[in-house]
């Protein structure tokens, strides 16, 4: 067992040829520069009317996925809320699992929790209520029907994330007609090909290499 053994700090002190990269243009031009992406500040956009839209801390930070670091396959939201708010009203399912972390957001100790959230896993008479008073990750595996999800009371800042494994976020809903309907949002961004226009979530850009 003796001669299976080595030492990592030496791995770590081993001659490796470093290149710094510091500036955009430098960033540009590098071989790896597309798998590092510098967050925009966003501010929330989509609330229901007549509901207010200090319920989070603005600006906020959102990862958009593909359309940001080409050929990811997954997009996360972090936000701080700070207020009760009734963030989705609507059921619907994703075609890939995703993840929905509720932390304290009274940093560092992201144990210091004070909130109450109802978040319904299932629908019909499967439907599930699950009220959230501590820390937790919930995962929503592909095709599971999910939401509402209800901030009843926020005492205390929680920081909530919610990735999905998916290039851009989107969800499966059911329409009043029977019928089914795929629809996507990718925020309010620009259009990575027009800056001048706000992305329609048209999935162009969910084609690119990052090795191109």
């Amino acid at each position: 067992m003796e001669e299976n053994k080595f030492d990592l700090r030496k791995l770590q002190e081993a001659d490796m040829p470093k290149k710094y990269i510091t500036t955009k243009e430098e960033k540009n031009n590098a071989k790896f520069g597309k798998l590092v992406f510098e967050f925009p500040q966003e501010r929330n956009e989509v609330v229901a009317e007549g509901d207010p839209e200090d319920f989070v801390v603005k600006p906020q930070a959102y990862f958009r996925g593909a359309s940001q670091i080409p050929g990811a396959e997954f997009n996360q939201s972090y936000q701080i809320f700070v207020k009760p708010f009734f963030l989705d009203r609507v059921q619907h399912r994703h075609v890939k699992d995703e993840y929905l972390v509720f932390l304290g957001a009274s940093f560092p100790n992201v144990f210091d929790f004070d909130a109450r959230i109802e978040f319904t896993i299932g629908k019909g008479e499967e439907a599930e209520t699950y009220t959230i008073t501590q820390p937790t990750i919930i995962r929503i595996p592909a095709g599971v029907y999910h939401c509402p999800l209800n901030f009843k009371e926020v005492n205390k800042p929680v920081l909530f994330l919610a990735t999905l494994f998916t290039p851009m976020f989107g969800g499966v809903y059911d329409m009043p007609d029977g019928t089914t309907r795929e629809m996507y949002y990718n925020g309010p961004v620009p259009c990575k090909y027009n800056a001048e226009k706000k992305c329609d979530s048209c999935g162009k850009c969910l084609q690119e290499s990052w090795e191109k």
